[in-house]
This record gives structure tokens, sequence and C-alpha cells, in this order.
């Protein structure tokens, strides 16, 4: 009889953490009394990060049954949710009164909490990351009480927690700003020429709500545009065949070329409801196992042409072992541990084939080349980045570790990870 693996796992597959003692409390004060009781934990959201930031040798709780919409303020216009509710649970029942969320990230089922607390993001020039969206937010800290911090009444301290990486406490409750409800249409184009990005990068990038570049690296050009624009309801708009130099597409892509497009959100310019067109694969497609790993960097967006020029001179290195690469842009915002702090950015993405050996030869000549840009890695993907170079890139560390010591002095919520790379 063949032994089943029972190794807990990220949604990759990728990551074996280093425990199997998982908690899974029902309400904040059986998180509370956790909290109290054990002396090191670590959060789990929904398993998307690749690396080992949400990783713990002795215990790890999963909020999955705290997914709960707690209320609707609709003079307010914000939601207040459970700390394991994700994107998929929420966003119908917003749309079923009315509401939406200004942005989500190309995947609909990560965990909101875990999202904002790695600076996760959408597309869109004029977009911040989700992170954004919080307003305010509740979390069981180290000694077992509950803290509640909000953008209005605790400025720093909010800033400095909201990206917290999951470091400062068990964020329990999250209330996020929301808007009227909004359509969207989708469109792509195929063919992009790389040249087209000089002097017209930002043109492009603020051509529509939310605009994704896709490349596999083995030639000079983006072999798809996506385009999300923000409709009226009853309105399509018409598209021209030209697009910088690229043509309209006359059939729905995957961003990976040759596979099926039955997975994505819909395409062809068919309007359709914010949270079924803004993410790139559908609510109701929950990807079982992502044979993939990814890198993501982000560079300030007055750097991107060159920085993207940068990375065409080692795609020699990348394509091989490449799935596809997604450049996006996403709007400053005022989050300490942010890699868009203070600045506007382009994120340069790779997903890769699962061949961890591979890439972790090839992510150090990307970091190299993208060194003079002052490249941050995403929190929660794959990167090689030495952590004395990364603490050269947050300002307002010093400030950061402060907190997590005010909220955690005894480091019950530190990890290898949060050691290595923060303290």
């Amino acid at each position: 009889m063949q032994d089943i693996d029972t190794t807990l796992r990220n949604w990759a597959g990728n990551y074996a953490y280093s425990t199997q003692n998982l908690h899974c409390p029902d309400s904040v004060a059986a998180v509370q009394q956790l909290v109290k009781e054990l002396p090191h934990l670590r959060v789990l959201g929904t398993r998307h990060c690749f690396n080992s930031i949400a990783d713990s040798t002795e215990h790890l709780v999963s909020l999955q049954q705290l997914n709960q919409v707690i209320s609707l303020d609709a003079e307010n216009q914000t939601v207040t949710v459970g700390g394991g509710i994700n994107y998929g649970q929420l966003c119908p029942h917003l749309q079923k009164n009315g509401f939406a969320l200004h942005n989500l990230a190309s995947l609909p089922h990560i965990s909101i909490a875990g999202a904002c607390a790695t600076a996760t993001h959408g597309s869109g020039s004029g977009n911040g990351n989700l992170a954004t969206a919080v307003a305010a937010l509740e979390m069981v800290v180290a000694s077992g009480e509950v803290v509640t911090l909000s953008r209005e009444k605790d400025g720093a301290t909010f800033r400095g927690a909201v990206v917290g990486l999951g470091s400062a406490g068990v964020v329990t409750q999250l209330t996020l700003d929301i808007v009227p409800s909004y359509s969207i249409q989708q469109d792509l184009y195929e063919h992009l020429p790389f040249t087209a990005l000089e002097n017209r990068l930002e043109a492009i990038f603020s051509s529509a709500y939310s605009v994704s570049l896709f490349t596999d690296w083995k030639r000079r050009t983006f072999s798809q545009v996506w385009l999300k624009r923000r409709v009226e309801a009853g309105q399509q708009l018409g598209m021209p065949d030209d697009f910088f130099g690229a043509t309209l597409a006359t059939k729905a892509l995957h961003p990976i070329g040759e596979l099926s497009a039955v997975h994505c959100t819909e395409q062809m310019g068919v309007p359709g409801p914010w949270f079924e067109r803004l993410p790139h694969f559908r609510m109701n497609f929950t990807p079982s196992s992502g044979e993939e790993l990814q890198s993501e960097y982000f560079v300030s967006l007055d750097d991107g042409y060159d920085a993207l020029l940068a990375i065409d001179q080692i795609r020699d290195h990348i394509a091989p072992h490449l799935l596809i690469s997604e450049i996006r842009t996403i709007d400053a915002d005022g989050f300490w541990m942010s890699p868009c702090y203070k600045q506007p950015c382009l994120a340069i993405h790779f997903t890769w084939q699962q061949d961890w050996e591979a890439v972790q030869q090839v992510l150090p000549l990307i970091e190299t080349q993208l060194a003079p840009f002052n490249a941050r890695p995403h929190w929660g993907k794959v990167f090689t980045m030495a952590p004395e170079r990364i603490k050269l890139l947050y300002k307002k560390l010093p400030e950061f570790r402060q907190l997590l010591q005010t909220y955690d002095p005894g480091g019950k919520f530190r990890n290898a990870f949060v050691d290595g790379y923060i303290f």
C-alpha cells in the first residue's frame, strides 16, 4: 500500500511547512486563547506564498473559519470582514449590495488579510495595492489582547501595521473601503513591440483602468496586452485595431499562449461586473495546484523602461525556465513595508517552471540587473537577494522593528524569515 504524503504544503506544492501543528480557531476568543497558550506561531492565509514567510517550526494557525462578512456600512462605504475571508467569497456579496472594491489581484482565491499583509496588488497606474483599501484592522497581539487600529485615528502606527508581514499580531478583522459597483470591459491585443514602451511607457499603462503586458522573453515583443476599461452600465466601447503597434486579438487568450482560455475571465470586449473582469482567472475556477514558482520585483515607474531593458539583456538566461512574465503598474502608497512606499511602481513578474534548482541560478542574474534601480522583491515570492540588501531598501524599517517589538516583545510571531529580513 502506497504511503500518502500528508505534509502541509503551500498552494504551488513547492514549499513544505516545518510543522504539522495546524490550529483552526472558530472565533476571536479562540484566537486569543491560542495566542496566550502557544510560545510561537505564524498565521497561514490561503497558502499562496512561494517562500517561508508564513512558516513556523512550532505552530501554524489558519483563520479559514473566520470568513464572515461582519457588516456593510453603505453610508460610510466600508465593509468589515473576518480575517479568514478571501476575495472570491467577499466580491459576490458586495456586488449583490451594489458595491465593489477598487481593484483585485489576478487570482481571486487569495485571502484578504494575507494579500494586504504582503502588499499584494492588481494593476493600474491610478490604483494602489490591495492594502490601500484597508480603513481599519483588528488584531490579537502577543499578550492576547485585541488591538484595533484605523487610518483615521492611528496614523503612523496604522501605516506600519497594515503591510505587517504577519508579524505584528493575528489579524482577525479588516474594514475595507468600498465604492459603488462598476462594469469592466476586457480587450486583448497581441504583439506589442518592445520599442513601443520607449518614451510611451506611462501612456501605455495609463490607457485603461488596469493594464497588463505579457512576454516569454524569447523575443523583443510583448505577446499580449490585457486592457481592462471601466464602462457605464449597458455601454460597450469600440476598440481600434491598433494599440501602439499591437493588433486587436480575434479570440480569447490565456496568458500562456498554448493553454486554453477556458479558465480566464471573459474577454472580447464583453462588459461585465468588476469582480468578473479585474482578475485574470475566474472565481469559480480554484487552482488545485500551481505547478509553478513565482518571483516579482518592483522598481520606480520612472525607471520602468530602463529596468525592462536591463532584463532584456539576459533574456536568453530567463526564457528557458519561464512559463510567462507579466508587467504591471501600481500607484504609490504610504505603508512602511510596501514596495510602493511613496513611489508609483512598475512590477516585473515571473511565473517559472517548477524547477527551483534552475530558477535559483537565474534570480541572482535578474537581481544584479535590477540592482541599479533599487528593485524590491515581492515579500511572498521567491528571491535570492541578501537580507542586508533588502534592509537598505526600506527607509521605515527601524520604525517597523519598533512597532513589532511594541506588540510582540518576545518574538512570538517571528520566524526565520522575519528574523533574517527584518531583524
